[in-house]
């Protein structure tokens, strides 16, 4: 343990940190989940709207520096690539 005032504040908000970012990378993996889905289940509509849903939580994410930039838009542009299967 530090004996540091700033350094013992700093693994504070670091573990806050570390359990907010988790949760949200585990609410990205189930939204894609979702989308993943109801393609499967061959339901247009809905494999939609949890693509859109997912785009909004992968560019929140990326906007807050969980995940990068990049790995947002790959993952949206993989999502919409299953979507885009059913209207085939």
């Amino acid at each position: 343990m530090a004996n540091i005032k700033s350094q013992k504040k700093r693994i504070k908000t670091a573990e806050k940190a570390r359990i907010r970012n988790r949760a949200v990378r585990s609410e990205l993996k189930t939204a894609v989940k979702g989308v993943r889905k109801a393609v499967e289940a061959g339901d247009v509509e809905a494999a939609q709207k949890a693509a859109v849903k997912a785009s909004s939580l992968l560019d929140k994410a990326a906007s807050k520096g969980i995940i990068h930039k990049n790995q947002a838009a790959n993952r949206k542009s993989g999502v919409q690539k299953l979507v885009n299967t059913l209207n085939k």
